[in-house]
């Protein structure tokens, strides 16, 4: 672990806000005052450059180059014991949605951070833009080297709202104001169509888009980024004043944070936050502070990233 470097960060205050919503989808209920201590964070998400410099002075394997183990998952192709990574291809034809993602997500071999399509693919090109495929493991590997933590999940959506409290986007209450993209997120029928509004198919550099209230950018859209708070299925009932918000709140327990209905072994999930360019007005509208989705701790997708932070207590 290294000294922090602030440079490139911003700090915040801290405060009581607003976390949750219970205007959109389940788990973000419900609204509840929470309080944070000040703290600095990253004004981008980690960049391919960036991490390149990590896995350059540390030698760092990412869990997408590391075989999986057939031990940990009973009945698995051996064909996959292969170091792989998702990525999103999209269909050639409009399909319906609620299919599920077998119909747009493939384990790619050889698909990693710097290979991000898989082999003969590069980074080249693509310096400025998000690191992808990397596990909650390989984050906070990168966040100690800098001297860094990954944020909670409280942390995050105070940063996100940029103190538009209770807005329903980090830039108010209107997803595109006057038909302005101020995100990377997909336009047309998710997943077969996409307009490229924004310009973008896949990630997008950061510092595309504008900041939002704190100078922060891409806190909504191009990656999901991980937080270090377990999964559940909503936010804990709390005090509504804001004498009695629970201060720095650290989420529930790893041991109910995996998904009951999955067949296999049970494999803990951490919150994302923030969407990423996947997210659609007919499919994860969840371009939004308030919203949360759950994450295998052993998957890597070409849709995630992160960002750092640094408590100043």
């Amino acid at each position: 672990m290294t000294k922090a470097r602030l440079d490139g960060m911003v700090a915040l205050a801290g405060g009581v806000f607003q976390m949750g919503s219970n205007e959109h989808y389940p788990e973000e209920a419900p609204a509840h005052a929470v309080a944070v201590d000040p703290f600095w964070i990253d004004q981008t998400p980690v960049t391919n450059a960036q991490f390149a410099r990590f896995v350059s002075e540390t030698g760092h394997v990412t869990l997408a180059e590391i075989p999986p183990d057939p031990r940990l998952y009973p009945g698995m192709d051996p064909a996959f014991a292969q170091p792989a990574s998702a990525v999103f291809v999209k269909p050639d034809r409009l399909i319906d949605p609620r299919l599920g993602g077998g119909e747009w997500w493939q384990l790619i071999l050889q698909a990693r951070w710097n290979q991000p399509f898989g082999s003969g693919s590069s980074i080249a090109g693509l310096e400025d833009h998000p690191v992808v495929h990397v596990s909650f493991d390989d984050a906070a590997a990168y966040a100690a080297w800098a001297g860094k933590s990954l944020p909670t999940e409280a942390e995050w959506e105070f940063a996100a709202r940029g103190s538009l409290d209770g807005a329903a986007y980090a830039w108010g209450d209107q997803l595109a104001p006057g038909g302005t993209m101020l995100a990377n997120y997909w336009q047309g029928t998710f997943p077969g169509e996409n307009l490229m509004t924004d310009g973008y198919e896949r990630t997008s550099p950061v510092r595309t888009f504008p900041p939002n209230g704190h100078g922060l950018f891409d806190m909504i859209g191009n990656v999901w980024e991980w937080t270090t708070d377990w999964w559940a299925d909503r936010h804990a009932d709390s005090p509504t004043k804001p004498c009695c918000a629970p201060r720095n709140p650290r989420g529930p327990a790893r041991s109910g944070s995996h998904d009951r209905h999955q067949p296999g072994p049970a494999i803990p999930r951490r919150v994302l936050k923030g969407g990423s360019h996947l997210c659609a007005e007919n499919y994860c509208r969840r371009y939004r502070p308030a919203a949360r989705h759950p994450q295998p701790i052993d998957t890597t997708t070409s849709h995630i990233g992160f960002r750092c932070v640094v408590r100043t207590a």
